[in-house]
């Protein structure tokens, strides 16, 4: 059994709780907030033993094998390392960090570790993503040329640290490279903050060589919640609906829908997350693509704020010399 410690009893925390006390193939034995009644109300409800509300007490008291870390952004990099330097396994629940400089350190203190560390990109356990993943590498539309993703709806209130870019975008951003299979060159972003403090719109391209991109639109501003995705290949396209669980194949002889049995995807996350602490198995995503998505949404922040491509590689190496 894999005794796991869930930090952060939020929105998301709440949900890793439900989740990994219903797996057989863990054992949940501790959460931490800085609210200590949030805490405890949640160990009550699901019998954990202990709650806490300092990580460094978790650590010394508990001893978890693995942690999940669902607080914010803006704590995740400092409390991996921590993790990480005491050989727990973790899943950082996206993003990886709140910037870019930030999922380097983390980067560089999982390096030889051996630490299982995983980042917490949903979408990749998605039935349809799946799916539309091996039916690109199946060749079943051809050679992709180019992907248009929309993920819009209402400002999340419980999102305080980051604008839409590296809370919604971001799950794109991991989703283009992932059925591209390769990175980005070049960045270009518009969009701007109507009423939020942070970004809360963005239109991003992402250009990879000469012939292939992808379109990236996010908002916090739209009534009706959307999160769907277009791929167009050389013989055809793939629509992903990602909430419906939809997958439709359009090409010349004509249209198919495959059956999808319903998944929730965090549970195939976090069952995922513990085979691998067992197994000692790499995840992926991991912590390279953690801070490849953190990178580009850097990116696509500074083009938006400049008015001007970015040129990723080179983006990447000022990023990195400065860590």
């Amino acid at each position: 059994m894999v005794r796991v410690a869930v930090v952060g009893a939020g929105f998301w925390g709440r949900n890793h709780i439900r989740v990994l006390s219903e797996l057989d193939s863990c054992e949940l034995v501790a959460v931490c907030d800085v609210q200590y009644e949030r805490a405890e109300a949640l160990a009550r409800r699901y019998h954990i033993e202990n709650y806490l509300t300092d990580f460094d007490e978790l650590m010394d008291r508990v001893e978890p094998d693995a942690v999940t870390i669902c607080t914010p952004s803006t704590t995740h990099a400092g409390l991996a390392v921590k993790a990480i330097e005491r050989g727990v396994a973790v899943l950082i629940e996206k993003p990886m960090a709140a910037n870019s400089r930030e999922a380097a350190k983390v980067l560089h203190a999982a390096g030889d570790s051996g630490s299982v560390v995983m980042v917490g990109f949903i979408e990749r356990f998605n039935p349809v993503v799946k799916l539309a993943k091996q039916l690109l590498e199946e060749g079943e539309i051809g050679g992709v040329i180019l992907s248009y993703s929309r993920r819009i709806g209402w400002w999340p209130e419980r999102i305080g640290d980051v604008g839409v870019v590296k809370d919604t975008a971001i799950h794109d951003i991991d989703l283009t490279t992932y059925l591209f299979n390769s990175d980005p060159e070049q960045i270009y972003a518009i969009g701007g903050s109507l009423r939020h403090s942070y970004e809360d719109h963005v239109q991003a391209v992402l250009m990879f060589g000469e012939s292939r991109s992808a379109l990236i639109e996010a908002n916090w501003l739209t009534p009706r919640k959307k999160r769907e995705m277009t791929i167009t290949g050389e013989n055809g396209v793939v629509g992903l609906r990602f909430i419906e669980q939809e997958i439709v194949v359009e090409k010349a002889d004509g249209v198919k829908i495959p059956m999808i049995k319903y998944q929730e995807p965090l549970r195939l996350e976090l069952e995922y997350f513990i085979t691998c602490v067992k197994k000692r198995i790499p995840p992926s995503p991991g912590v390279v693509e953690g801070f490849r998505a953190s990178l580009m949404a850097d990116a696509i922040i500074e083009s938006m704020q400049r008015r001007r491509q970015v040129i990723l590689e080179e983006y990447s190496d000022r990023v990195l010399a400065e860590v």
